[in-house]
Formats: C-alpha cells, sequence, structure tokens
C-alpha cells in the first residue's frame, strides 16, 4: 500500500470517530495557514538549504554540512510522535532507506520534541536513521516552514495528551509543516515538499526518483 493510501485510510476512519465540533475547528486552522502564505514563504527547489547542528536522541550532534560532505541529504520535518501521520510517513521513509542509501544519500528527521520523546518515536517506529530535537523550532524557522499553532486547537491537544509545551519542553505552541526536502551535496535543495494539510506527505518513491536524477547528474558532471 502507498503512503497516500495509508494516510487517505487512517483519516478517514478518523474522521468518522472525532466530534463535529473538533472537525470544524481543524478546517478553520487549515484554512487560516493557508491563507498566511507559509507555503509561498518556505524554502523551495533552488534555494540554498542552511546549515544547522542539532541533538540527536542519545544527545550526539549531527551537522547538516557534515552529512552533505558525503553526498545528498534527505530532510523530513516532521510533527512529533504523536501524530499518526507522521509516524506513518516515519515508517515509509524507514521502508525506502535502503534506496536512498543505494543512492548515496542519508535520512535525517526533525521534529521540535525533546529527545526523550523522540526516542520513543525511534523505538516505536523502529528506525534506522537520525531523529533529531529541534528545540525551539530554530532550524524549521531558518526554513520558512514554523506557525503557531491556532488559539482554538491548543485545548484539543490537550485534551488529547498533545499539549505542545509538555512534549517540546518550551513555552511556545509552534510546529513545523510536515516538510520533505532532498538537498544536494552542494547545499542546494534539489526537490522540496511543503504542505500546510499535514496530512498530505511526498511518497518516498518520489524522494528516490529525485535521488536518482541528482546521481544521474553528479555522474554526468563527474565524468566531465
Amino acid at each position: 500500500m502507498s503512503l497516500k493510501a495509508e494516510l487517505e485510510s487512517f483519516r478517514a476512519e478518523f474522521m468518522n470517530k472525532v466530534p463535529a465540533e473538533i472537525r470544524d475547528a481543524m478546517v478553520r486552522a487549515d484554512l487560516d495557514l493557508a491563507a498566511s502564505g507559509i507555503t509561498e514563504r518556505a524554502l523551495k527547489s533552488g534555494d540554498r538549504a542552511p546549515d544547522f547542528e542539532l541533538k540527536d536522541a542519545h544527545g550526539h550532534s549531527v551537522r547538516l554540512s557534515d552529512r552533505l560532505a558525503l553526498g545528498p541529504v534527505v530532510l523530513s520535518f516532521y510533527r512529533g510522535g504523536w501524530c499518526p501521520y507522521c509516524n506513518l510517513e516515519l515508517r515509509a521513509l524507514q521502508d525506502e532507506m535502503p534506496r536512498f542509501t543505494a543512492l548515496g544519500a542519508s535520512l535525517i528527521a526533525v521534529s521540535p520534541e525533546k529527545p526523550d520523546q523522540s526516542l520513543s518515536t525511534i523505538e516505536k517506529n523502529a528506525l534506522g536513521y537520525p531523529v533529531l530535537s529541534d528545540t525551539g523550532s530554530r532550524v524549521a524557522r531558518m526554513f520558512g516552514i514554523a506557525f503557531d499553532l491556532a488559539a482554538e486547537l491548543r485545548p484539543i491537544y490537550t485534551r488529547f495528551n498533545h499539549a505542545l509545551p509538555d512534549v517540546n519542553g518550551d513555552d511556545s505552541w509552534v510546529l513545523p509543516i510536515p516538510a520533505t526536502y532532498v538537498i544536494d551535496r552542494h547545499g542546494v535543495i534539489a526537490l522540496s515538499f511543503v504542505d500546510v494539510d499535514y496530512r498530505n506527505r511526498l511518497e518516498p518513491a518520489d524522494v528516490s526518483a529525485a535521488l536518482e536524477q541528482l546521481h544521474r547528474r553528479e555522474g554526468v558532471k563527474s565524468a566531465v
């Protein structure tokens, strides 16, 4: 089953269960976020990715430029391990990771969650790639994808035990728009996927296709 099919299946099941007032609040928040123009301000293909250094779930530092020195990087921003759509995507990326590796690329996932929360996400989804903690959404801001969660949704998130100050370890209610970037070894974004509807994610096979294009392009350059 494709990631899209899994996401749509879960979405249909969830929306059938959730009360109408919560569904309406989510729709209003989605429309307001789309109207904010955040996707237009986010970094896109052709932009240079800002370098950053973050801690992984075990406290080790990971720097983007160090990874790029070894090859292209697939960078996935997700909301948190509490988000079922994010978990579906993280597992789908794990399944595709052997293809990424074969194409000389590495995979990094980033969320605003505390390291202990990230460790739980790794264990729950059996992930074999680094999951980094973007405290305060500093890096998400650099990529232009950070936003304040709608005030109307905050008590709803709290009701579901997803209060962002608790899981992220700061006083803010900031989240990243789920986004996937393929960054070439020179630090230029070759592919970007940013969607204000967090239930939509990029198919991992499309990531592999972008990496294959980079592989062919770099091969031609190397031959010259």
